[in-house]
């Protein structure tokens, strides 16, 4: 479904977009200097979303028909609520194209899609530095979740735990 204000579109990305999303997501990675951590290929970000079997998505925002950014997210579950939920993983608006409401209109997209789907929830992560992020995130009407902290097993952390 393509949502379309003004000279913006959300549309759900396609395969022919993957060279795009793995450019968003670089220069993401970069926005939080976290280029070092970038494992991703492009080859991998299609496997994902455009696979066989695909357990994430992503939502490609267009202003005057040229990508300003994107979400990428996927289904999680709540066991209390008993209901699926979407997690952003990530939602990246380019420099240039900021100021113009494409933010608000990829989460105002992904909210619709958990009103129509009837799930319980959207939530995602922001790094506790980025002020401007949080403070546009809480005028959405988010709340910051501080009781409730981020753990990861990764690496070769992750492999001594798999060997028990």
């Amino acid at each position: 479904m393509d949502v379309v204000a003004k000279s913006l579109t959300i549309r759900l990305a396609r395969r022919a977009d993957v060279v795009t999303i793995f450019a968003l997501i670089s220069e993401l990675a970069d926005y939080e200097e976290l280029r070092h951590e970038v494992d991703a290929t492009a080859a991998d970000i299609e496997r994902d979303l455009f696979g066989s079997n695909p357990r994430v998505f992503a939502e490609i925002a267009e202003w005057n028909g040229e990508v300003a950014g994107f979400s990428l997210w996927f289904y999680n579950y709540s066991t209390f609520r008993g209901r699926h939920g979407i997690y952003l993983e990530d939602l990246f608006v380019c420099p240039a194209f900021r100021g113009h409401g494409i933010g608000k209109a990829l989460i105002v997209s992904l909210a619709g899609r958990c009103v129509a789907e009837g799930l319980a929830r959207l939530q995602w992560s922001v790094l506790d530095w980025n002020a401007p992020a949080i403070e546009f995130y809480e005028s959405l009407g988010a709340k910051k979740t501080p009781e409730w902290l981020g753990c990861r097993v990764e690496g070769d952390a992750l492999k001594k735990l798999a060997d028990g």
